[in-house]
């Protein structure tokens, strides 16, 4: 039996790869508080609400 490999249009991992470690190298020297204030800029950005909010 042989199996046939798609090609992807879309890698999904590849993707969140990419973004962890954009965001990983922005917020890696910033204290708590300057983590809050970002986390609360991107979220204004996107318009997405904490979770429980």
């Amino acid at each position: 039996m042989e199996t046939t490999k798609k090609e992807k249009k879309f890698d999904t991992v590849k993707m969140m790869r990419e973004i962890r470690d954009r965001i990983s190298a922005e917020t890696q020297n910033m204290t708590f508080e300057e983590l809050k204030a970002y986390i609360d800029k991107q979220l204004s950005i996107s318009k997405t609400k904490r979770i429980g909010q």
